[in-house]
């Protein structure tokens, strides 16, 4: 285990789920993600000395994967389909208007780590179109105006925690 001060308390109990193996890499990765909604830079160094590999192996894996991120991540993930039928049927201006309303481009994280706006390629469910995913739910036949209803409400349910 390390033993640097300055390292989280939850970073270590992971790494205390696995043994010291290479082979580990990728779990370790996605639940210290899990955790801190991204992976810290110094969780980085922690995680290659404790399975004595290069850091740049770890780096190289914690970008690879789009699931990975190296930027705090928001409490919810939007995640706007830019698909053919999505496209087509007006998710431009559904992305145009979720990013005004919350005052970030795709790729950013609103301020409060609220919200996270992510531009994807497919949610597999054209039917729907225009589409967008908020955590594990899908939101289909949007309207800006709806789109922005629906975000509008999960603000109210944040601000009443």
């Amino acid at each position: 285990m390390t033993s640097r001060a300055t390292e989280a308390p939850e970073t270590e109990e992971i790494l205390r789920r696995y043994p010291p193996d290479p082979r580990h890499l990728l779990s370790i990765l996605l639940d210290i993600q899990a955790e801190h909604r991204y992976l810290p830079r110094e969780t980085l160094k922690t995680v290659s000395d404790y399975l004595r590999v290069p850091e740049v192996q770890v780096y190289a894996m914690a970008t690879f994967y789009k699931v990975l991120s190296l930027k705090p991540k928001g409490r919810s993930s939007i995640k706007v389909c830019m698909g053919t039928a999505c496209h087509l049927r007006g998710n431009v201006e559904v992305l145009r208007a979720l990013g005004e309303h919350l005052g970030i481009s795709p790729g950013e994280t609103t301020s409060d780590r609220a919200f996270t706006l992510e531009v994807v390629y497919c949610l597999g469910c054209c039917s729907l179109a225009p589409a967008m995913m908020i955590d594990e739910a899908v939101y289909g036949r949007l309207t800006p105006k709806k789109a922005i209803s629906i975000v509008e409400e999960l603000q109210g349910k944040v601000m009443a925690k």
